[in-house]
């Protein structure tokens, strides 16, 4: 029987090297690369096309929920098991929403990152306990995260805000003009009824688009 191959996406590289590692310690998995943002995940679980993606949900450049979404909707094939550190109900539901079959917890035992990859590969969904009865609760919850009333671009041209990029820098790498990136910026103050820019910063942090470490 062919090995579980695995792409680690996790911009920490101890623990990017820890999930390395305990992968590698099992005699039917191997890890094909590990990246450190979403928008790199994206590229190579495309080339790559591994069986299971293990995605930190908080990425630089394109966050977790974001990159799961394009690699499901390019590969549905793919598995993605989220890492977080977030416990909370809003977080879980998106990243389900996105498409992932597992939602890890990062404080949880590392045996459970092992075991989510096996559910994942059998076509099983995988939660953490300490989440999983989250997912018993009102299911109405996501609506009223106020992410979920951005578009997916939006989300991009949020986070690369929030993570310091200028103006220029947004629509060098989104292939957008300025203005485009401007239009982008005032929407996204009117839909989220926030008056400015570090307002935006700190709703990105707020909901796990970005994190301070």
């Amino acid at each position: 029987m062919s090995a579980i191959r695995l792409l680690i996406a996790d911009d920490h590289g101890v623990v990017a090297e820890g999930l390395r590692h305990l992968v590698e310690m099992q005699p039917d998995m191997q890890v094909i690369a590990c990246v450190e943002d979403g928008r790199e995940a994206v590229r190579v679980a495309g080339a790559g096309r591994p069986d299971v993606v293990l995605m930190d949900l908080s990425m630089p450049e394109l966050n977790g929920a974001d990159a799961t979404r394009a690699i499901v909707e390019h590969d549905p094939r793919c598995r993605v098991i989220v890492l977080s550190m977030y416990s909370e109900r809003e977080y879980v539901r998106r990243a389900l929403k996105a498409g992932a079959v597992g939602y890890v917890v990062k404080r949880s035992a590392a045996k459970e990152v092992v075991e989510a990859i096996r559910a994942a590969h059998g076509g099983r969904r995988f939660l953490s306990p300490r989440v999983a009865d989250l997912m018993l609760e009102d299911p109405g919850e996501l609506e009223q995260d106020p992410l979920a009333r951005l578009s997916a671009r939006e989300r991009e041209v949020l986070q690369l805000i929030a993570e310091g990029r200028t103006g220029a820098e947004i629509a060098s790498r989104l292939e957008l003009s300025p203005k485009t990136v401007e239009t982008y910026r005032a929407r996204l103050i009117e839909k989220l009824g926030i008056r400015d820019v570090p307002g935006l910063v700190r709703f990105a942090i707020q909901r796990g688009l970005v994190s301070l470490e």
